[in-house]
C-alpha cells in the first residue's frame, strides 16, 4: 500500500497541494478550542479524573488528525484522522455506560466491545442512504440511546445528551451533502462538520464532568 498516495474525498479540494483544503483545514481549530475549553472545565472541577482527561487529549488529537489529512490528504493521514474519532467515541461510551447509567466497568466494558463489533454492519445498511457517513450513524443512535436511558435518574443529563444528539444529527447532515452540493457550492459543507463536531465533544465533555465530581471508574 503506498502510504503516500494523495486522495481527493471532499469538495473544496481541487488538487494534492498542502493547502487545497484551506477552510476544511483551518476550521480543525474547532476541536482545539474545546479540548482546551474542557481541560480548563478538567482543572477546575475534577483534576483527578483521569478517564476525562483522556477524553480531552483524544480532541486534542482529533482536530490535529483532521488537520493533518486535510492538508496532505493522503493514506497516512487517513489514519491519523479517524482513528482519534474513533477512540473518541468508543471510550466516550464506555465512560457513558459506567458513569451515566451506572453499569460496573466490566459490563461496560462488554457493551462497548459489542457495540465496535457491531458498528460496521450497522453502518453498512445507512451507507445507500449517507454513503461515508454511514460509520457515524451507530455513534448517533448511542447518543439518543444513552439519553432515553438516562431520563428517569436524571433529566439534565438526558436533555444534555439529546441536544449534543441534535447537534451532531446536524453536522452529519453537512458532511453528507459536502459532495452532492459540490456542484453548486465549490468550498462544499465538509467544514460545518468540523465546527459542529467540535461543538459536541465540548457538549459531550461537559457533561462528563459534572457527572463524575473526581470519581473514578465503577
Amino acid at each position: 500500500m503506498n502510504w503516500t498516495e494523495p486522495l481527493n474525498n471532499y469538495c473544496e479540494r481541487l488538487d494534492a497541494g498542502f493547502w487545497s483544503e484551506p477552510v476544511n483545514a483551518i476550521t480543525n481549530a474547532s476541536f482545539i478550542l474545546a479540548a482546551l475549553a474542557a481541560f480548563l472545565m478538567w482543572r477546575k472541577r475534577a483534576p483527578d479524573d483521569w478517564l476525562a482527561l483522556v477524553l480531552i487529549v483524544i480532541t486534542l488529537a482529533t482536530g490535529i488528525g483532521s488537520f493533518l489529512f486535510h492538508t496532505f490528504a493522503n493514506r497516512w493521514s487517513l489514519l491519523a484522522d479517524v482513528i482519534p474519532i474513533a477512540l473518541f467515541i468508543h471510550v466516550y461510551l464506555f465512560a457513558a455506560l459506567n458513569r451515566f447509567l451506572g453499569l460496573r466497568w466490566y459490563w461496560a466494558v462488554g457493551f462497548t466491545l459489542v457495540f465496535f463489533a457491531a458498528s460496521p454492519f450497522a453502518g453498512r445498511l445507512f451507507a445507500p442512504l449517507v454513503g461515508s457517513s454511514a460509520g457515524y450513524i451507530p455513534a448517533l443512535a448511542a447518543i439518543f440511546a444513552v439519553a432515553a436511558l438516562a431520563w428517569r435518574s436524571s433529566t439534565r443529563l438526558a436533555k444534555g445528551l439529546a441536544a449534543a444528539g441534535v447537534v451532531f444529527a446536524a453536522s452529519l447532515t453537512f458532511r453528507t451533502l459536502d459532495m452532492p452540493v459540490c456542484g453548486s457550492l465549490a468550498l462544499g459543507t465538509h467544514f460545518m462538520w468540523h465546527i459542529l463536531n467540535g461543538l459536541v465533544l465540548f457538549l459531550l465533555l461537559r457533561l462528563l464532568l459534572p457527572a463524575t465530581g473526581g470519581a473514578g471508574v465503577k
